[in-house]
């Protein structure tokens, strides 16, 4: 039930996609005020989320789990690498977050209903990214209806992803997002913007956003891989701190997703 109480930090929306009138999800914070965070960081966040309670929308049901989708695509581009990413990163918002999410990502088509059971769904990768006409229609018609996509670069996607997001929106650009921008303080505080991972070709972490109707729609992570952070310790032997990064950085991401 929308409006319910609770002793964490919490905001709660309405329902964005797939969702029943009346339908509600509450996003909270475990740390309790004054513990990790300062009072007056945590004022500022209720503030802001006072400002911008009118906004938000929700996009699971009350009384379901939130499934987050791991977007298949064409063109030759290895949708499927950094497997244990996304289970670390739902694992971590589980655990932090009051949002109830499936353990488990949904591998999905940009045809396949499912898409739409899905309010956020991630991409990444080394290769090509395409397409259809089919396939872009029905990805229109999900950022439409309230879906999210975040794209993280895996190192070889760039060029591609930005001419299939074309197809996409074609009316629409990337714009870098500033460092105050919501999404690097949803739910944890990135002052500086996002997180550098891995090097790839040096230089400093690029966080592009494109929009819709004035609606963030697509988040794309360039020039650090948030999602080999993301992986198990042992497969890229990150140091723990750069573990911790990405994973706080994607709770961000999802964070923002389902509050938008």
């Amino acid at each position: 039930m929308c409006g319910r109480r609770s002793r964490f930090l919490c905001r709660t929306v309405r329902p964005a996609v797939n969702s029943r009138p009346g339908s509600c999800v509450q996003i909270c914070d475990r740390h309790a005020p004054g513990s990790v965070r300062t009072e007056v960081y945590v004022v500022s966040r209720v503030i802001a989320i006072v400002l911008l309670s009118s906004l938000l929308l929700a996009t699971a049901s009350s009384g379901q789990t939130v499934t987050v989708g791991r977007l298949k695509y064409g063109g030759g581009g290895d949708w499927y690498a950094n497997p244990t990413s996304l289970p670390n990163l739902l694992r971590a918002i589980e655990e932090r977050t009051a949002v109830d999410v499936d353990e488990r990502p949904a591998t999905v088509a940009p045809s396949d209903d499912d898409l739409f059971l899905c309010p956020i769904v991630h991409m990444t990768g080394h290769g090509r990214v395409s397409f259809n006409d089919q396939e872009a229609a029905s990805l229109r018609e999900y950022l439409e209806r309230g879906g999210f996509i975040w794209a993280d670069d895996n190192y070889g996607m760039d060029r591609s992803f930005r001419q299939a997001v074309g197809r996409i929106l074609p009316e629409s650009s990337f714009v870098e997002l500033p460092f105050d921008h919501e999404i690097y303080h949803s739910f944890y505080d990135f002052p500086d913007g996002l997180p550098k991972i891995h090097e790839h070709d040096g230089g400093p972490p690029h966080g592009y956003g494109v929009y819709l109707d004035g609606r963030l729609v697509i988040f794309y992570s360039f020039n650090t891989d948030i999602g080999d952070g993301m992986e198990d310790e042992e497969v890229h032997h990150d140091p723990p701190e750069k573990h911790e990064a990405a994973l706080r950085m994607g709770v961000n991401v999802v964070v923002y997703a389902l509050s938008h």
